[in-house]
């Protein structure tokens, strides 16, 4: 499955579980929302914050999501880069499997933009 195709995939699952408790849903966006949009860092800062956090918890969805988002906010490859080894250095060994995933799937979102 492509990494296009897990972020869909993803989207849609979220979208489902919205609907059903849309409360949790509602206020989860909102906190999202003041957190990216205040606060003294700037959106691609947080965004590489996000994505290097989704790795060293290998959350694979999470990963998805950020990276698509750095895609969108203007990230370069060498720019990952520097988050792929920082979460490396603060993951160790599983870190590193998932920060060639991160990889793949940021190559993979930029092809398509």
């Amino acid at each position: 499955m492509s990494w296009k195709e897990k972020v869909d995939d993803t989207r849609t699952e979220l979208r489902a579980m919205n609907a059903l408790i849309p409360d949790t849903a509602r206020a989860f966006g909102g906190l999202g929302k003041a957190v990216k949009e205040g606060g003294t860092l700037d959106f691609k800062t947080k965004e590489f914050l996000a994505l290097g956090m989704s790795i060293v918890i290998r959350c694979e969805p999470c990963i998805g999501l950020h990276a698509e988002a750095l895609v969108r906010a203007g990230a370069t490859r060498e720019e990952v880069g520097d988050v792929l080894a920082m979460s490396i250095q603060m993951g160790g060994g599983p870190a590193m499997m998932y920060a060639a995933h991160a990889l793949a799937c940021f190559d993979e979102l930029s092809e398509s933009s």
